[in-house]
């Protein structure tokens, strides 16, 4: 979703030559109407849009839609960078850009993108991660604090579900953008603490004070299970 014709033609060129399907939105409602169909698996979004910004698009899509969005920022706007990963926005890639770079970043975004499964054969109960009052279900995508069902973007879902497997060990943050991110991720790990943050905005009870997910000083992060659970 961008208004400069010549990049998204060359953007979409080069990657329906790797086999797959481009659709190319030239404003805001085109792009948003496109998404919220719920027929394409990632976004790439560029901030400056007419009209609007793309940080608008970026806070409604996130509203109403789980689908993985990649921000294109100008080179050196950091704002825009840290606004747009704290709304919702699973990475970024800065213009000038390779598409190298941001074919890159695609696969990362979607190496472990959830696989739609069928009614009925997620496997109630199946691989289901639970730690204290938090639940996730990798099979259905599903996430559940403190009884109330908790909508997470993709990576938000892949970080909580690796923090989750391994309540009570501390994760070093290059384990954590590997696991996450992908070993042949280009970004740099500010990427990781913004999730962190908005993790905590939806898991902990005061985030300004975390008691679940807690920062390790010098190596990373780690799940805090409750008292009972150590028992």
């Amino acid at each position: 979703v961008g208004d400069d014709a010549l990049l998204a033609e060359m953007v979409a060129l080069n990657l329906s030559h790797m086999g797959l399907e481009v659709r190319r939105a030239g404003t805001f409602s085109e792009g948003r109407d496109a998404l919220l169909s719920g027929a394409y698996q990632l976004a790439i979004l560029d901030v400056m849009l007419p009209k609007i910004s793309g940080i608008d698009v970026c806070r409604e899509l996130r509203r109403r839609s789980t689908v993985p969005i990649i921000m294109v920022t100008a080179k050196g706007s950091e704002i825009d960078t840290v606004v747009g990963l704290e709304l919702g926005a699973d990475d970024y890639v800065a213009k000038p850009y390779r598409i190298r770079e941001l074919v890159a970043r695609m696969r990362a975004v979607l190496r472990r993108a959830p696989v739609p499964v069928a009614p009925g054969l997620g496997g109630e109960g199946s691989d289901v991660l639970e730690v204290g009052d938090v639940r996730l279900d990798p099979g259905r995508h599903e996430v559940v604090v403190r009884g109330e069902d908790v909508a997470l973007p993709l990576k938000e879902f892949e970080l909580l579900a690796m923090l989750l497997e391994n309540a009570g060990r501390v994760l070093p943050r290059e384990v954590l953008i590997d696991r996450v991110w992908g070993h042949d991720y280009v970004g740099d790990t500010k990427t990781l603490d913004v999730h962190v943050k908005r993790l905590r905005a939806k898991v902990e009870e005061d985030p300004s004070n975390p008691v679940r997910i807690v920062t390790i000083r010098g190596l990373g992060y780690k799940f805090e299970t409750p008292r009972a659970d150590r028992a």
